[in-house]
């Protein structure tokens, strides 16, 4: 890695990192969801550059994928006031999930442009709003749903296991990896690098276990940090594949060194989801 690009990583960690936990950690959940609701905007935006040729098809495309996540995360009974009319809307998010679905078809009904391509740029949008956009958004649930300290204690928990499982999958790859992972998605990854980002995921989830995680068991940890990382690892794989499809390099270019929003949170598309269901079916068994 070059000392430029380096310094530049460096750089933007050092100024991101005060700003986000300052976020994670407030009691109310709304600067959380403010930092990854913008996140899922850029992330989506940077999609929608690589599978959609028509700027106004971008354009439209994030509109109806801003609506949607909003709409998805504040129509939750955890989200509104527990009073009348908004009570009325907590069973309604099922009608934002056809939104993103009937919102894109109608748009593209009465604006098919290239009409052999109309097919292709709708399951783009649809499939824009649900991967960089709902799955994103799962993240500021986790701080929404357990609330408090606690929750910034599992968002933080989602970017340590991902990011010591990039750097664990790093080194072991530069200096054991040879037999390679899936060369025809992403040529440089190896097996080695595989099992490093395993290792290195697991240590990360431990070490917030053993300072911050109190609610959590030892067993919790483990089933939260290797599926997830292996989830992490495909998601990263994923968009990988979107990207050599495409013939795109980075995603974009908004963090010096680091490339664009989708690159950074590819791994935690595919996380984030798995603690939040994993907490949420972990509550259920508790509650009986």
């Amino acid at each position: 890695m070059a000392l430029g690009n380096l310094a530049s990583r460096v750089l933007v960690a050092v100024i991101a990192a005060p700003l986000l936990l300052l976020a994670f950690y407030q009691d109310s959940h709304i600067p959380t969801f403010f930092i990854v609701f913008g996140a899922s905007l850029i992330a989506m935006w940077e999609l929608f550059a690589m599978m959609l040729e028509d700027k106004r098809d971008r354009v439209a495309s994030l509109g109806f994928g801003a609506l949607t996540v909003a709409a998805f995360y504040w129509m939750h009974p955890m989200s509104l006031p527990a009073r009348a009319p908004w009570a009325l809307l907590g069973d309604s998010r099922h009608l934002v999930l056809a939104f993103a679905v009937l919102g894109p078809g109608l748009y593209y009904l009465f604006r098919f442009g290239d009409m052999n391509t109309v097919a292709r740029r709708m399951a783009a949008t649809t499939f824009g709003i649900v991967y960089a956009g709902l799955l994103l958004i799962t993240a500021a649930e986790l701080k929404r749903d357990i609330g408090g300290t606690e929750g910034g204690h599992m968002i933080v928990f989602v970017l340590v296991v991902v990011w010591l499982g990039d750097t664990g999958a790093y080194f072991a790859g530069r200096f054991l990896g040879k037999s390679k992972l899936y060369e025809a998605v992403s040529p440089k990854k190896t097996w080695a690098g595989a099992f490093g980002g395993l290792g290195g995921s697991l240590v990360g989830g431990l070490l917030m276990k053993a300072f911050f995680l109190d609610g959590l068991s030892w067993v919790d940890v483990v089933l939260l940090a290797l599926p997830g990382a292996a989830l992490a690892q495909m998601g990263d794989l994923a968009e990988s594949l979107i990207k050599r499809s495409t013939g795109v390099k980075d995603s974009g270019a908004i963090l010096p060194g680091h490339g664009g929003i989708l690159d950074r949170i590819d791994a935690v598309l595919y996380f984030a989801p798995w603690v939040y269901l994993y907490m949420q079916a972990r509550a259920f068994v508790d509650a009986i």
